[in-house]
């Protein structure tokens, strides 16, 4: 499945710490956005290890999930590839 994950983080330290985190599960596209391309588990390991780092009474999370449809409508203006490679293995 493909998610977007955005994020708003108050501590610096922390965004720095989320942002290597994602780096093990998706693709930065924005300074505060990832594409990730992951199943359930994986899902499921992101979301808990996020949930570990961040102040839940600063910071803001937000997961997109993109059904297939909506996948196949990604349109980008400006620089910025896809990433579809359903065989990528992210770590």
């Amino acid at each position: 499945m493909r998610i977007v994950v955005a994020y708003d983080i108050v501590d610096n330290r922390r965004r720095n710490k989320i942002a290597k985190t994602m780096l093990d599960y998706g693709f930065r596209v924005q300074k505060s956005v990832f594409e990730c391309l992951i199943d359930d588990r994986r899902y499921l390991s992101m979301k808990e290890k996020i949930e570990k780092l961040i102040d839940p009474t600063e910071d803001s999370v937000r997961y997109y999930f993109l059904c297939a449809r909506c996948e196949n409508s990604t349109e980008i203006s400006g620089w910025g590839p896809i990433h579809d490679d359903e065989d990528v293995i992210i770590v």
